[in-house]
């Protein structure tokens, strides 16, 4: 953000005296002049000695012009600031500092110019990186992908129209307000002219896609950033001109890649632990999808579908089989298989055989509390050593190791499916 007069004022320890100190610098000029304001522009902090900042009318002359503060050196001609001008500048709302001699004007340059070459590398890293940003989203997901991340780069709203001006791709549609008299204002005879406007306090950016308006991108912030926009609209030409194709080869590329994590091989882009979805149509989310065998497979954390465990990519293809289990048995989650799937007849009577009532009972317990000896002992009611005791005693029934995450898993269910 660019610096403003209160700041400025702080950073060279200059006193404050009057007015608005929170506008922001946009240039430093000295001045002797009794009238400068054919000189400037607007947005400037102008520095002074007082030769004719006394007369009449001079401080109304600088807020007319736009100027955001008034910088005034003493221990040339005046010794302190005259009274006068401070309470003129009160009354303007002109911000006021006094510029100690033994602070020179030129230091106010250097630290204002210092001040806007940062803030316009920091405006040029952020569009360089939302540039980066958009172009991934273009070639991995395409069209609608492109709008919902310009729409967050922007902080603001971001809406793709197709060529009847009906709405193709949002992000925060709820914002988009009311557009047709815009629209119907900016059509000329070769179609729509692309524009910028303020509406009700917002930045609004039209950009037609294309010279054969194949559709119109409008965009609202509070922040204009025309490089941005810019960036987006050539790539959504790029997306909407080769639509067709592109999202054939993607398609293809992505179900390519999938059979390569079925097989146990890596690709790029992905998060390390995810969850294997199964969805009903191809998401427009900015997220890794891909076609095959008949179903549509979303790889990311958290989505709307039938999902699978957690996994990473040496498990998609085991993921892959949970979801299509979990889809069979109508459910939505891996874990909610858990005391859902088949077992073969007198599974569970064969293996809980060797154990009597209290054993099976302690057990169910202590594998619910995932084999953690003091909430399990607490909620039988029996001391830890009891309750070691008796897991102790089912391993040597069973002749196998409780250690074994098989073995509890197989407990689990043959415990789960006796008690139902």
């Amino acid at each position: 953000m660019p610096i403003t007069v209160r700041e400025l004022a702080g950073k060279l320890a200059l006193p404050v005296l009057a007015g608005d100190l929170s506008k922001p610098v946009g240039w430093v000029h000295g001045t002797e002049l009794a009238d400068p304001t054919p000189f400037l522009e607007g947005g400037e902090l102008l520095l002074t000695t007082g030769l004719n900042a006394l007369r009449d009318g001079y401080v109304e002359r600088l807020v007319r012009a736009g100027v955001v503060g008034l910088g005034f050196g003493t221990g040339v001609g005046h010794d302190v600031v005259p009274p006068a001008l401070v309470r003129a500048a009160a009354e303007a709302g002109l911000g006021l500092v006094e510029v100690p001699r033994e602070v020179p004007f030129i230091a106010i340059s250097k630290a204002v110019s210092k001040a806007l070459a940062a803030d316009e590398y920091a405006a040029l890293t952020r569009t360089s990186e939302a540039q980066r940003a958009l172009t991934r989203a273009a070639v991995r997901s395409g069209v609608g992908a492109v709008v919902r991340r310009l729409g967050q780069w922007i902080d603001g709203w971001a809406v793709l129209l197709d060529a009847a001006g009906q709405p193709v791709h949002a992000h925060n549609p709820r914002l988009v307000p009311d557009l047709t008299a815009e629209l119907t204002r900016l059509r000329t005879a070769g179609g729509l002219a692309s524009a910028a406007f303020e509406l009700d306090g917002v930045h609004v950016f039209l950009q037609v896609l294309g010279s054969r308006a194949r559709g119109v991108l409008a965009v609202g912030t509070a922040r204009p950033d025309p490089g941005i926009v810019n960036t987006a609209a050539s790539l959504l030409v790029l997306a909407l001109a080769q639509h067709d194709s592109a999202d054939a080869a993607r398609r293809e590329l992505r179900a390519a890649q999938f059979r390569m994590l079925l097989a146990g091989l890596a690709v790029d882009g992905l998060p390390r632990r995810f969850r294997v979805f199964l969805v009903a149509k191809p998401p427009d989310e900015d997220v890794f999808w891909a076609e095959h065998d008949g179903d549509v497979v979303v790889l990311t954390d958290e989505f709307d579908g039938v999902a699978s465990s957690e996994v990473d990519q040496s498990g998609v293809a085991r993921g892959y089989r949970e979801a299509r289990q979990v889809r069979q048995a109508g459910l939505r989650t891996f874990e909610e298989l858990a005391g859902n799937l088949p077992l073969p007849d007198g599974f569970a009577e064969a293996l809980l055989k060797p154990l009597d009532a209290e054993t099976r009972a302690t057990l169910r317990v202590w594998l619910a509390h995932h084999g953690a000896w003091d909430p399990a002992a607490t909620e039988l009611g029996v001391h830890r050593h009891t309750l070691r005791n008796r897991v102790r005693r089912a391993e040597q029934a069973l002749n196998r190791s409780l250690d074994s995450p098989g073995l509890r898993a197989e407990l689990w269910l043959a415990l789960h499916r006796e008690g139902q």
